[in-house]
């Protein structure tokens, strides 16, 4: 549809722009440089709410109101503890050692603006690993793959072999939950998905 509003997505993130091509979307990148500094623990879906909106304000100028400017973060959390992207090799090791052989929550929170109107929400996945042993873990570890993902590990790559079950969204485990922020272009922007994928 030659009318269709184009995407923006606010983020240098390469998993979420592969799943808006995947989809048939094609969307500007603008890499947001907002700060994720966090002063006080919050609830993972307040926080990633909130630091997807920051990484949306921190592009809006450099977008058009008839954009749809897209934002996201996303945490791990087990037990109330939030785990972002591993700093180095023991926090790798010790984040893969607590979702060894239990269940954890993966938190995605989105910030969508359109036409001067915001709307933020967060969809939660749960993930069971299998109980993995400390060689496999540094297996994985020395592949390089845990230090650009939330709790240390991607589900589409290497780390799928530590899944035993997922219940909800797998895209939400990858980083962009996907049937959520359709349904906010749908309930909130009266906008329908299926218009702004590519004839």
């Amino acid at each position: 549809m030659t009318n269709a509003p184009g995407i923006v997505l606010a983020s240098n993130s390469a998993r979420r722009k592969e799943i808006l091509i995947h989809l048939g979307l094609d969307p500007k990148i603008i890499v947001s440089d907002a700060d994720e500094t966090v002063k006080t623990p919050l609830p993972a879906d307040i926080l990633t709410m909130e630091l997807a909106k920051r990484k949306l304000n921190a592009v809006i100028n450099k977008t058009k109101d008839d954009e749809i400017v897209l934002a996201a973060d996303t945490v791990v959390e087990k037990s109330g503890i939030v785990f972002g992207k591993p700093k180095d090799v023991p926090s790798a090791l010790e984040m893969l050692r607590t979702l060894s052989g239990s269940t954890h929550n993966v938190v995605s929170g989105i910030a969508v603006r359109y036409q001067g109107k915001t709307v933020t929400s967060f969809e939660q996945t749960k993930v069971t690993f299998r109980k993995i042993d400390d060689d496999e873990i540094m297996s994985y570890i020395e592949s390089g793959e845990p230090f650009d993902k939330a709790g240390g590990y991607g589900i589409q790559d290497k780390a799928s072999v530590f899944v035993k079950k997922i219940d909800g969204d797998y895209f939400n485990v990858v980083g962009l939950p996907v049937f959520n922020f359709f349904s906010v272009l749908k309930n909130d922007f009266g906008l329908d998905g299926f218009s702004l994928f590519r004839r």
